[in-house]
């Protein structure tokens, strides 16, 4: 099945499907005429007296440098292969893929002046499996993403390598295998394929989904680790929230409520509990997570924006007119995704707080040492923690913004850029480091809540302890630790936490 995309309409929700997904993407036929139209004006001024940047003059410093009608073809061929220049290991093809599709959708705002032919190769090369290899690193995130559009716009000429089956392999080679001509690119065609956002966007937006999903998860694993510890539920309660007002905190607290009611654990200690106020990392999970949620609610918002525009340059408008802007500076980009670096770094450090809170015999109420039936003998969780704390600490330094640094380029023509392409790129391995931060809390409070037998946790929270225990034992003795870590943080990626609690607590990106 093809999923039809129309510019300007997409949203959050579609794009996370192709991401996670293999599927044939297309555009909407509804916007073929509008694609059609800018073609036809770029065509028009291909061949007229007027200098166009882009179409009949070089790019860049170059810009006052005229191209000969017959040299336009060359120009564009020229420009995609010297601007291949990146350098790095290859995004991962679900991104690539991604990254295809942003393209397309910013292509069928028909304000960029390609052919339907281009719109097509891009189609074919996503039906069919053909993923151009992208160097990761080489992109300043203004004047476009030029280096990594650039390796995926080779691909569609035949040139540079791509993926076909699983296989790397010469492009031409893909294309031939998936039955797909190289096209020529015509007037402004291949300034329009690398002079946009895509690359940068993607990247964010995959930072985005990972964190969101890793967000939900820590709100699981916090309430597991509330009744673990055996935490008053009284700091989740709606009226807290509601004084203060801030949409992300009211919908952390009630996700708490939801997953947490109907414990025996919570309900065991409501009365004659000796404890007047639990630790910070358990009872402001509502304002630390509400925070997190609301900075990812913000940056879904500025990114579904990003995702629908039409970011290359020069622009083709309906009156005949094609402008030079700056629509390709991903400033937006960038300083969304150092705000997701910060909601990822602050959701890993609060979780971190209550992993170490659960192996202290002196804070969590009763349990061993480390979280071991024989503490001494057996070192239980101790390390694990230390783990923690060495991925929290990473991801703090990772944090700091990448948006306040700029450097010129290009002869100075490019004098100011976003850096969002790195800003975004660092959050796969933020959000690595978050996801295996929470499996590691998993583990801990899911052995916590064991040792509170045998009162039992609520219903949803006993599933999400179930589906560990399919993959994970429960620990009696040390063993290898390393791989219940990796199986742990594998069921926090793939969803399989947040999927046990969905029902009873949903949450979105959109606030209302």
């Amino acid at each position: 099945m093809t999923l039809e995309l129309i510019p300007g309409e997409v949203r959050l929700e579609t794009l996370e499907e192709i991401y996670r997904s293999d599927g044939a993407v297309a555009l909407s036929h509804d916007c073929h005429d509008a694609i059609n139209a800018s073609a036809a004006i770029l065509s028009k001024a291909a061949t007229g007296d007027a200098p166009v940047y882009g179409v009949n003059t070089g790019f860049g410093k170059l810009a006052n440098k005229r191209i000969a009608l017959e040299d336009i073809e060359t120009l564009q061929r020229n420009l995609i292969l010297s601007h291949c220049s990146g350098v790095g290991d290859p995004l991962d093809a679900s991104t690539v893929r991604l990254v295809m599709a942003l393209k397309l959708v910013s292509l069928g705002r028909g304000a960029s002046g390609v052919r339907m032919e281009v719109i097509a190769q891009l189609e074919h090369m996503l039906a069919r499996g053909v993923t151009p290899v992208i160097p990761a690193q080489g992109s300043v995130g203004a004047s476009g993403d030029l280096a990594p559009l650039a390796h995926m716009a080779a691909v569609m000429i035949g040139e540079g390598e791509a993926y076909f089956r699983d296989a790397r392999m010469p492009a031409k080679n893909a294309l031939l295998a998936a039955e797909i001509k190289p096209i020529v690119l015509a007037a402004k065609e291949g300034l329009g394929l690398i002079n946009g956002t895509q690359v940068s966007t993607a990247l964010a937006l995959v930072g985005l989904f990972d964190a969101w999903r890793a967000m939900q998860s820590a709100l699981v694993t916090g309430a597991l680790s509330t009744d673990a510890a055996m935490g008053s539920g009284a700091p989740f309660r709606p009226e807290i929230q509601a004084v203060r007002g801030h949409q992300g905190q009211i919908d952390a607290a009630q996700f708490l409520r939801a997953v947490m009611s109907g414990s025996d654990i919570r309900n065991s200690h409501r009365i004659d509990d000796e404890r007047v106020q639990d630790p910070y990392c358990i009872r402001c999970q509502p304002q630390v997570m509400g925070a997190c949620i609301d900075l990812l609610r913000q940056t879904a918002k500025t990114l579904e924006i990003e995702s629908n525009a039409a970011t290359d340059n020069p622009l083709v408008f309906d009156d005949g007119s094609i402008i030079s802007g700056g629509n390709f500076h991903a400033e937006p980009v960038a300083f969304a995704a150092d705000q997701l670096a910060l909601a990822i770094a602050e959701i890993g450090s609060i979780a971190q707080r209550r992993i170490a809170l659960m192996v202290d015999p002196t804070l969590s109420y009763g349990l061993p040492a480390f979280l071991t039936p024989e503490p001494g003998v057996n070192s239980g969780f101790m390390i694990a923690e230390v783990t923690s704390a060495a991925l929290m600490s990473e991801n703090k330094q990772r944090a700091a913004p990448c948006s306040i640094d700029s450097t010129p380029t290009s002869c100075n023509q490019e004098d100011h850029v976003s850096m969002a392409c790195h800003a975004a790129y660092r959050l796969g391995p933020m959000n690595k480091n978050l996801t295996q931060i929470i499996g590691i809390e998993l583990l801990t409070a899911a052995q916590g809540v064991e040792f509170r037998g045998p009162l039992k946790t609520s219903l949803p929270l006993q599933a999400v302890i179930e589906k560990l225990r399919e993959k994970a034992p429960s620990l009696k003795e040390d063993r290898f630790m390393a791989n219940d870590l990796v199986t742990a943080a594998e069921l926090v990626r793939q969803g399989v936490v947040t999927e046990a609690t969905a029902e009873v607590a949903p949450l979105n990106y959109h606030s209302d």
